[in-house]
């Protein structure tokens, strides 16, 4: 099927941009392009993520409770194990909840969002 656009970014709510663009620059290897308070951009150079100051921002409640999450991202990676570790020394967490811990753990980052690290195979 083909298409009328290509993806250029995505946009992420957050209350502390500079702490999120810096968390998912060292997940994914990307640089950190835009930092200031209010706003924070990450990018490969061909696709970026930003991270936008929500004033009043509230965590997730992830799986259950009063504030649904808004997104998720998934990431490839070649060791479930390796990726959690580093993951949670970046400053994510693991919630108890773990659908299919053999196919992929979920980790929140540090605004409380979560994210799938899924094994590649």
């Amino acid at each position: 099927m083909s298409g009328f656009a290509t993806l250029i970014m995505v946009n992420i709510d957050c209350a502390e941009p500079p702490v999120l663009a810096t968390f998912y620059s060292e997940v994914l290897g990307w640089e950190v392009t835009h930092t200031q308070a209010e706003y924070a951009m990450i990018s490969d150079g061909t696709t970026s993520i930003g991270f936008g100051q929500i004033e009043g921002y509230t965590t997730p409640t992830w799986p259950e409770g009063p504030v649904p999450k808004q997104f998720h991202l998934d990431f490839y990676v070649d060791d479930l194990t390796d990726a959690e570790e580093r993951a949670l020394k970046l400053g994510a967490t693991r919630p108890d909840f773990q659908p299919a811990p053999d196919r992929y753990v979920v980790l929140l980052d540090p605004a409380g969002h979560p994210f799938c690290a899924c094994l590649r195979s």
